[in-house]
């Protein structure tokens, strides 16, 4: 039954971010908000609402290993797993803007997350945890980077393009889209909790591993659909900027509520793997930065690179 309710709770978490995102875009585009503020925030948040879901629900239940493994499970798979097919399918092209701007400050987020959730080295502390302050230093960050957002789309002459089916859809039916998508967002993400934990005890597994392995792919299964969408159409750059976009929610935002809601204990297994997301984080960075694109070489060893890290994580336990 746990098995069950897992599936149909990816299902619900799926349809209510695309439910949101939709709902949302039409809100934002009959209010003449500009195009790019659409494409950065809510399509990038909106594929990232399911690790914002469970990640919160799990800090309300207390599953605190779960709350922080999804969102380090999720980045990782976005960058090796979602770039890395992208890549393949068509070579990405970068951007310079998000060279320049976007992907430094993911990596800036990155090694942060790992020097506050070190509170035994850094503090003199006897335990590792992100606090209630430091939930809020994740969000001040957060609330810069959306600063950032806003001013590149008014100074920006660029527009992205926008989807005509959505142009007549009335805004009583866009709100109750929105309010409809935040519901399943809810409920899904209820569902993957509780099954999850359901799971990881039935068969002696940690919550670490549930949330790094079933869960944190199963939440980023938007940005995996988004992108692979986005590269068969010969729009592959828009991957990236979905993915670190994506990326920068789950550390700043996700994590900021999650541990502003309930301290989260990081243990030092998890360190492990925050390294493992800095190391890649920057390696991506790297191949973006070097030629402005990712080639299918590059991608093929992304999804390697992935295929490795699973199997280490299994293994370990």
């Amino acid at each position: 039954m746990s098995y069950i309710l897992l599936i149909i709770g990816f299902l619900i978490l799926i349809k209510g971010a695309d439910i949101f995102v939709a709902g949302s875009s039409s809100i934002a585009k009959t209010l003449k908000v500009p195009t790019l503020i659409i494409g950065l925030t809510i399509v990038a948040f909106g594929t990232s609402a399911p690790e914002a879901a469970v990640s919160i629900t799990a800090a309300f239940k207390g599953n605190n290993d779960m709350a922080i493994a999804n969102v380090v499970g999720s980045n990782i798979f976005n960058f090796l797993g979602v770039l890395g097919v992208v890549a393949i399918i068509n070579p990405i092209k970068v951007q310079k803007s998000t060279i320049i701007k976007e992907f430094p400050f993911a990596v800036l987020a990155t090694i942060v997350l790992s020097i506050l959730s070190h509170d035994i080295k850094f503090q003199g502390y006897t335990q590792n945890a992100l606090t209630r302050a430091d939930g809020l230093m994740l969000l001040t960050l957060f609330g810069i980077f959306m600063y950032y957002l806003v001013e590149m789309a008014i100074t920006s002459k660029e527009e992205m393009e926008i989807d005509q089916a959505d142009e007549n859809i009335p805004m009583s039916k866009s709100i109750l889209m929105s309010i409809l998508g935040i519901i399943g967002i809810i409920v899904g993400g209820q569902f993957v909790v509780d099954s999850a934990s359901n799971i990881a005890l039935t068969w002696g597994m940690s919550e670490n591993l549930v949330g790094l392995t079933i869960v944190s792919i199963g939440t980023s299964l938007p940005e995996f659909v988004t992108s692979i969408v986005a590269a068969r159409k010969g729009e592959s750059d828009i991957a990236i900027g979905n993915v670190v976009g994506s990326n920068l929610f789950n550390i700043l935002f996700v994590l900021g509520i999650s541990s502003f809601i309930s301290n989260i204990q990081v243990h030092s297994i998890v360190f492990v793997d925050m390294m493992i997301m800095i190391i890649i984080t920057i390696l991506t960075y790297i191949f973006a930065a070097t030629k402005q694109r990712i080639n299918k070489k590059e991608g093929t060893l992304l999804v390697v690179m992935y295929i490795l890290y699973m199997t280490f994580v299994i293994i370990r336990k």
